[in-house]
Parts: C-alpha cells; structure tokens; sequence
C-alpha cells in the first residue's frame, strides 16, 4: 500500500468521526477551541488505536489464510464501505452536546469499528501498523476538529455526502487491493 491509498484509507475511515463531530459542533452552537480539540483526541486516538489491535488480532490468523488474504481485505473494505453508504440513506442520527467521557468513548469506539477490521487486513497485506496506525488517528483527529467547525457553521449540510464519499473510497481501495491480489493490476 503506497501513501496515497493509506492516506485516501485514512480519509474514508475519518469519515464516520467526521459525521458526528458536524453533529456534535451543531449541537453544542458556539465552539471553542477545546471543543475541537476533545473531539479531535477522541475521534483520533480510537482511530489510531483500533487498527494496532486488529493488526495484532488479524497476525494470528495469516498463516492460516495467507493464500486468500486479497480476498478477505477486499470483502471486509468492501463490506464497511456498502455499510457506510447503507446508513447514510437511514434515518438521520441525532446527536447532543455533551463531550464527557462517558458519551464520547461510545461514539469513538462506535465510530473505530470499522478501523477495527482494517487493522486485521493490514496483518494479511504485512503493513507497517504503528506509521499507518498514526496516520489514520492523525487525519481523524484532524478532520473531526474540523467537523466540529463545520458543523457549528454549515449544519448537517456535509454529513450524508461525506459518509457516502468515505464508504465509496474504502469500496474503492479493497478493489484495488484484490485486483492486485490476482495479478490483474
């Protein structure tokens, strides 16, 4: 995986922290600083942290499916992606102000599930985890700080659309990786 597929993966996987933090900055109105930031460091850090768990999960099963690994990153990118794209034609979630450990550890591990998964197609694809781990929580923190601006100045107006373009570019990379899992790219 060179650095514009992990760079477009770590967009699409942002994607989700992205959607709630425009809620949560429609929610709490007048932001601060400190708003971002705390929306940042939980969106990011799951994101950073949930890959390095699946890559070590997913290690104690590629020798077992090391013939089939393309295949199987391919249907779990496939499968988060169609999913993304699935719930953004849902019902519209609602989402309320409060940052306290409590309701933000739900949604960033909610929002790192499918991070989770990618972490376990890293081990089968032998990728560096901690660089890539820290590139995915770093593009998360950055673009759920920003969804927290977005969503106090624009409103739901990016949510939908920007969970749809995220689905699409994991769809998008785990074609890749087993077109050249076969030999075809």
């Amino acid at each position: 995986m060179n650095i514009i597929d992990l760079l477009l993966l770590a967009l699409g996987l942002s994607m989700d922290a992205f959607a709630v933090s425009i809620c949560k900055g429609l929610s709490l109105g007048r932001i601060r600083w400190k708003h971002m930031f705390i929306a940042g460091s939980w969106f990011g850090g799951f994101q950073f942290l949930m890959p390095v768990i699946g890559y070590y999960a997913g290690r104690l099963f590629t020798d077992f499916i090391a013939s089939y690994n393309h295949w199987i990153s391919f249907l779990i990118l496939a499968a988060i992606g169609i999913n993304m794209i699935w719930e953004s034609f849902g019902k519209t979630e609602s989402c309320d102000a409060n940052m306290s450990l409590v309701p933000m550890f739900m949604l960033a591990v909610a929002t790192s599930i499918d991070a989770l998964a990618v972490g376990v197609t890293f081990a089968f694809m032998d990728i560096a985890i901690l660089p890539s781990a820290l590139t995915i929580g770093v593009t998360t923190f950055i673009c759920s700080a920003g969804g927290v601006k977005t969503g106090s100045l624009f409103g739901m107006k990016y949510k939908t659309g920007a969970v749809r373009l995220g689905g699409t570019v994991l769809i998008i990379l785990g074609l890749k990786i087993l077109l050249e899992g076969v030999g075809i790219v």
